[in-house]
């Protein structure tokens, strides 16, 4: 039985589960029923950052654009255009035991793509979900389920993987951005072009 969490809460993930190494961070949506014209695509990624809170290089940001991390600890599972279906839209792999020494948290995201143009924001989508599955057993150990209703923001940091005494721990993040994409890159230290 997973432990689903409330906005703010944290949990211990490696203590509780000695020898977990390899989960599956799943990030999941739906979009209202509304005449917009243009698809929803929602994108996940994963900021990879130090104790200073910032992306050491632009190599640690994980997104459609660059799906691992050169020491293959993060793995995005590819770019989902419409979200449409059940179960995970996006999936990102996390090898815990080989995360690089030098960061401090993985931060996990979704963004709406092009949201400005099109005219969308989070206030149109619902069930948006975080869920953290260990690899070896398939068991879901976390989920938690962003019930707040963002209105205006077009960008999500849902929660947070950290180091904590040489444990790994999750915090349930739930805050909103407006800009997109560009403003949380500029949140994490990446230069957005």
């Amino acid at each position: 039985m997973p432990i689903n969490l409330s906005k703010g809460q944290k949990v211990d993930l490696t203590k509780g589960n000695p020898g977990l190494k390899n989960i599956m961070v799943g990030l999941g949506w739906d979009v209202n029923a509304f005449d917009g014209g243009s698809d929803f695509d929602l994108d996940a990624a994963a900021f990879m950052v130090g104790a200073n809170g910032m992306c050491p290089t632009e190599k640690e940001f994980i997104f459609y654009g660059n799906l691992t991390h050169n020491s293959g600890s993060i793995k995005h599972m590819g770019d989902n255009l419409t979200g449409e279906g059940d179960g995970d839209d996006e999936q990102i792999q996390v090898d815990l035991g080989i995360i690089p020494s030098n960061i401090e948290k993985v931060a996990f995201t979704v963004t709406i793509y092009d949201a400005e143009r099109r005219r969308q924001n989070f206030g149109q989508v619902s069930n948006a979900y975080i869920r953290i599955v260990d690899e070896t057993s398939n068991t879901e150990l976390i989920r938690y389920d962003l019930g707040e209703d963002f209105s205006i923001e077009t960008a999500v940091v849902v929660g947070e993987l950290y180091r904590y005494n040489g444990e790994w721990k999750f915090n349930a993040i739930g805050s909103g951005f407006q800009g997109g994409l560009a403003a949380l890159c500029g949140h994490y230290g990446i230069d957005a072009e």
